[in-house]
């Protein structure tokens, strides 16, 4: 009896994917009307927010990768990169456009960087712990002004979300640290890209290529965002999600939190735009809890972005590791310096 039980238990591990794609599949049939319009609002999100956003910056990454900015920021920021985060001066550049652009834009810079031996593979473990951030534009436009109708908002979001991400790289500098000298003393990293400069006769090649490589991460990003606006909805019409919300509702009552974000605050674990949405759209008295809580979900990413960037290191050597533990630190130290923000600076409390 006890060996057909083992088998039994094998067989599934075995087929465990199998097994949960076809209820997957099941469930997008039973709830297909809640799925269709998921699917659409995850579309349109995709269409009006990300593509505007992202393609761009994609697309630029690329075309920068083909010129001496890299190593030109090496040479200027070598002297603030190396003492703080243990990254040589070529790392601000992924630093730098992971700040303005948003997830996944500091993943891919840092993979980008592995493959082209840039950094070496501790050093770009370090980047991607703390250089995958939200954009400027996600979180003072679409959070700050769309969302919680204030601008005071989305600035403070930004404030915190930055400090916490160079608090993170400040703590990470000691990642892998032991094997920097082994790395390096095999190969000049720093001067082996294997990229062709840009000029005037390679341009129109050089362009065509970055555009494709923008289409296919662009395309990735839409079809994570299409499946897990599908998941949620299926746990919503099954009721699961309110189940998953039961068990972390008596945390929040320890903590006098208030229990109607415990939904939001799963969904927007799953995927981020979606959680947030649903956390501003509660009006509560206290609304710093409402930012405290974006400002974690802001720094934590989701496990949809999560997903994105395991999709972009896959290709590589690197361990995803470092981005999981830095992504989550990312997201309690930011929550915690909002919470500092709003208490001690009173022109950021914002409570009625």
């Amino acid at each position: 009896m006890f060996s057909k039980c083992h088998i039994f238990v094998i067989k599934i591990k075995r087929n465990f994917f199998a097994i949960l794609f076809m209820i997957f599949a099941i469930c997008l049939l039973l709830f297909s009307k809640n799925n269709l319009t998921a699917v659409k609002n995850g579309l349109t999100l995709w269409a009006t927010s990300v593509v505007p956003s992202l393609f761009p910056f994609f697309i630029t990454t690329e075309l920068l990768l083909h010129t001496n900015i890299i190593h030109f920021l090496g040479r200027l920021l070598n002297k603030f990169m190396k003492p703080l985060f243990n990254i040589r001066g070529e790392g601000s550049f992924g630093l730098i456009m992971g700040i303005i652009s948003g997830y996944p834009v500091g993943a891919k810079i840092a993979c980008d960087f592995r493959e082209k031996n840039i950094c070496t593979k501790s050093e770009c473990e370090r980047l991607l712990s703390f250089t995958n951030n939200s954009g400027p534009l996600f979180i003072v436009g679409t959070v700050g002004i769309s969302m919680f109708g204030n601008t005071l908002i989305g600035v403070l979001l930004l404030i915190t979300h930055i400090l916490a991400s160079i608090t993170v790289g400040i703590i990470f500098r000691f990642w892998n640290s032991k094997n920097d000298t082994k790395y390096t003393s095999k190969k000049n990293f720093s001067n082996t890209s294997h990229n062709e400069n840009v000029n005037i006769s390679n341009l129109g090649q050089i362009l065509s290529e970055s555009i494709t490589k923008s289409l296919s991460t662009i395309f990735m990003i839409g079809g994570f965002i299409i499946i897990f606006s599908s998941i949620i909805s299926i746990l919503k019409s099954s009721g699961i999600l309110n189940i998953l919300s039961g068990f972390i509702k008596p945390v929040f009552n320890m903590f006098s939190i208030d229990t109607s974000l415990a939904s939001p605050f799963i969904t927007g674990v799953l995927e981020i735009t979606n959680g947030i949405n649903q956390i501003c759209s509660i009006n509560l008295k206290n609304i710093s809890v409402n930012i405290i809580f974006c400002a974690f979900l802001l720094g934590f990413g989701g496990i949809s972005v999560l997903l994105q960037v395991l999709s972009i290191t896959s290709k590589t050597d690197l361990s995803i590791k470092p981005y999981i533990y830095g992504k989550l630190l990312h997201g309690i130290i930011a929550a915690f310096y909002t919470f500092l923000f709003i208490n001690f600076i009173p022109i950021f409390n914002l409570d009625l």
